[in-house]
């Protein structure tokens, strides 16, 4: 899963970049860099400090500065192709050092989504024409439902209102993955403060003015940070970070919660394994199977799995050990079919 960072020039994207995927700072740069970020999970860490494993495997996430795109090359179409590859949209909207007003910050957000809508109707317009003149050659039930879904997918269009807002059927869903449609993707609004309004960033987004955008909208988060703090936060000993968060009223990392907001909007979760070799966080979709689930582990424990056997992270350390848990009927027993939650500790038994 790849998600992409968009912004204007200045805003703090490639600052937020390096951060995540410790990279060094360095001149900005008109091209696209791909990195991987390292996600923090207090629950992995607490599994690791139980077992003392002899190694710890955080889950990761690919990150893509899209440097190259601005909403000038947008709306000539050039350097689409890289934003239409991502999963996932993160925009950030640089409002620090004092010059920023809301109606700035919110004209900003407006003029991208209508370049992403404008993308999309162009995409749409061209592919229902085509469909149109099919089904005067020759009916079936398959173009008339792609023709039907292209209607309803213009309308929304037209209305500037972006797809992701469209409710859509899984299969509908499904018909539309390969057009990769801009604003069909999730996004993730960044409001990148200064320093002198740390102290506020849990109203941030309200005077901004962005609140409304992202309320009750579907597949669309927003969250305040300072990319400088971050930087602070990111240079100082595990140790002295909890009472650096502390002196300016926050609980954790601005990162952590950006790295939180974009599985959301992947609609991905993270389960783990644990023992004395390694303790470590799986990623995947939720609602993924058992079976599934070990698939990703190695794919020899989905060709060869008779059970797993799952506990709750939190279980397992309020046992002290998987014998204890099984004990007090904590270490369950579920088949192929069973669906992995979020913070699952798993075991695969099999047959290989």
């Amino acid at each position: 899963m790849q998600t992409g960072i968009i912004g204007l020039p200045q805003s703090g994207k490639t600052s937020l970049f390096n951060l995540l995927t410790g990279r060094a700072p360095g001149e900005f740069r008109h091209e696209d860099r791909v990195g991987v970020a390292v996600l923090p999970d207090a629950r992995l860490e607490r599994l690791a400090q139980h077992y003392q494993p002899r190694k710890t495997t955080h889950a990761t996430l690919e990150l893509i500065d899209l440097a190259a795109l601005t909403p000038a090359s947008l709306r000539a179409g050039t350097g689409i192709q890289a934003l239409r590859d991502v999963d996932a949209l993160a925009h950030v909207i640089g409002a620090f050092g004092g010059g920023r007003s809301p109606e700035a910050a919110l004209a900003e957000v407006r003029e991208l989504e209508f370049d992403l809508i404008f993308n999309d109707l162009n995409q749409v317009e061209k592919r229902r024409e085509r469909v149109l003149l099919d089904l005067k050659k020759q009916k079936s039930p398959a173009l008339e439902q792609e023709a039907e879904l292209l209607a309803r997918l213009q309308a929304q269009l037209e209305a500037e209102k972006p797809l992701r807002e469209l409710e859509l059927t899984a299969e509908e869903s499904k018909r539309l993955r390969g057009f990769q449609f801009l604003s069909r993707k999730p996004i993730l609004y960044l409001l990148n403060l200064g320093e002198e309004e740390t102290a506020g960033l849990g109203n941030a987004l309200e005077r901004y003015r962005l609140q409304p955008l992202i309320a009750a909208k579907p597949r669309t988060h927003g969250l305040a940070l300072c990319a400088l703090l971050e930087a602070e936060i990111a240079a100082l000993p595990e140790a002295e970070r909890t009472d650096f968060l502390a002196g300016y009223g926050l609980q954790e990392p601005g990162l952590v919660r950006m790295a939180r907001a974009i599985y959301d909007l992947l609609g991905l979760i993270s389960f783990f394994t644990a023992g004395e070799d390694e303790c470590r966080a799986w990623t995947i979709a939720r609602g993924t199977r058992a079976l599934d689930a070990a698939g990703v582990i190695h794919t020899d424990l989905s060709h060869h799995f008779i059970r797993a056997e799952v506990i709750e992270w939190q279980r397992l350390l309020e046992a002290g050990s998987e014998a204890a848990a099984r004990e007090h009927g904590w270490l369950r027993l579920e088949g192929k079919d069973y669906l992995v939650q979020d913070g699952d500790v798993m075991h695969i038994r099999h047959s290989g």
